[in-house]
């Protein structure tokens, strides 16, 4: 519980710093248009910078490089040594500087490996033995998820579900402790709002049911590509580079400080999209169509510059465009006006894409409802979920995280340096 309030604490402040980088980036952009000639280069440049720097400081911390989740993974597995605590500020540090310039990228990532971290340190300075350390480590990784989605019960699950895929008492118990000190050592930076605002939703009727078993099984496929993408970034764009960490992160950076200009919505941790989605202010089909491709390639491009951040909120963002898409194609074919349709199918594309990528069904549908303190669409989300799960796991797609973590650098610091 001690660490947990760390965690919470920790969590909390990088949270807050994460909120006032948007704005400074969104006073950023809009100032950037007032100026005469060139000043859309002063974004590219900036955000070029911000990430040149991340890279910088994953040089110097290998162990901050990317989501910090397959790292937890390993460490629970016996495969990974456990963090020293200087990743805490670079994870921190880079986090801040990657995601907060823009880079489509989560906030989970750093703040798992951040949580785990502190939960390492902890048990080595009460000198708990190996097993009891490692159970630390892992029920602080999820205290850090709940604190980055303000959803404690998704974190305990995470721990559970993701991390350990067991659900012994003892992990059970110290999850749930550390979890809710987490929580509460966060509300005191933070205060309690749920992340994403969503309006009273109607009951979806049971002959609409059906349609989510079809929508479900789409966003299955559809997971088990981005899976693809994201692969394919990280073993040909980082591992067949012959340029340092650094120097990607840049040339990546000034690519997404452009999109900042001319289509900030391409880019960005997807929270501010998935709202404006919630708020019933959805883009024509076409422009739907060119988002969804957009952040299918920005965000697993942005993940293999292997600077600090993680896949879950790009995904959750990911999910609510592809909803939004598939509700438009199908009023297009069935024109009665079927309002009540459009949020359920929101929470449950998030929910679904959520877990038909990672494969942790009930984390995702825990993680939306309390994300968004709504339950009036849990039915339709479990149908959808599972109808994705199936799909996924029917076309031979395995869970991102076990992929990445197969892919971890026995030695991190070939994996900074570009030298793979």
């Amino acid at each position: 519980m001690v660490g947990g309030f760390v965690v919470g604490i920790v969590g909390g402040a990088f949270r807050w710093c994460l909120q006032a980088a948007d704005a400074i980036r969104t006073d950023l952009i809009a100032w950037a248009h007032q100026l005469s000639g060139p000043g859309w280069l002063v974004p590219v440049a900036v955000v070029a910078a911000c990430a040149t720097v991340a890279g910088l400081i994953v040089r110097s911390e290998p162990m901050a490089a990317r989501s910090g989740i397959p790292r937890l993974e390993a460490a629970f597995l016996g495969e990974s040594p456990p963090p020293r605590l200087r990743v805490v500020p670079a994870r921190f540090g880079g986090g801040l500087l990657s995601i907060g310039s823009g880079l489509v990228l989560g906030r989970e990532g750093p703040t798992v490996h951040m949580g785990a971290t502190i939960g390492a340190e902890t048990a080595r300075r009460i000198r708990l033995r190996a097993g009891e350390a490692t159970n630390m480590q892992v029920a602080l990784g999820g205290a850090g998820l709940a604190v980055a989605f303000n959803a404690p019960v998704a974190g305990v699950l995470f721990t559970l579900e993701e991390v350990t895929k067991s659900w012994r008492a003892q992990t059970v118990l110290a999850s749930a402790f550390a979890v809710a000190a987490a929580i509460g050592g966060s509300r005191l930076v933070l205060g309690d709002e749920s992340d994403l605002h969503v309006d009273d939703t109607a009951v979806v009727g049971l002959s609409w049911l059906p349609l989510f078993v079809v929508f479900g099984a789409c966003t299955g496929l559809l997971g088990a590509a981005y899976n693809r993408v994201v692969l394919l970034a990280v073993d040909h764009l980082a591992a067949g580079r012959r340029v340092p960490t650094p120097a990607a992160a840049g040339l990546i950076g000034a690519a997404v400080g452009l999109l900042l200009v001319v289509a900030p919505l391409t880019v960005g941790d997807g929270s501010a999209l998935t709202q404006m989605l919630l708020d019933g202010h959805s883009p024509v089909l076409l422009a739907a169509a060119g988002l969804l491709v957009a952040r299918f390639v920005t965000g697993p491009v942005c993940y293999s510059a292997a600077v600090p951040g993680g896949l879950f909120s790009p995904l959750l963002a990911v999910g609510a465009l592809w909803a939004t898409l598939f509700l438009g194609c199908f009023q297009a074919v069935w024109p009665d006006d079927e309002k009540q349709l459009a949020i359920p199918l929101l929470l449950a594309g998030m929910a679904a894409f959520f877990g038909a990528t990672v494969r942790a069904p009930l984390t995702g549908l825990v993680i939306v409802m309390e994300m968004t303190a709504t339950t009036s669409a849990a039915i339709p989300m479990l149908i959808t979920t599972a109808a994705a799960v199936v799909a996924a796991k029917a076309v031979g797609s395995r869970p991102i995280y076990d992929e990445l973590r197969e892919r971890l650098p026995a030695n991190p610091a070939r994996e900074a340096s570009g030298d793979v």
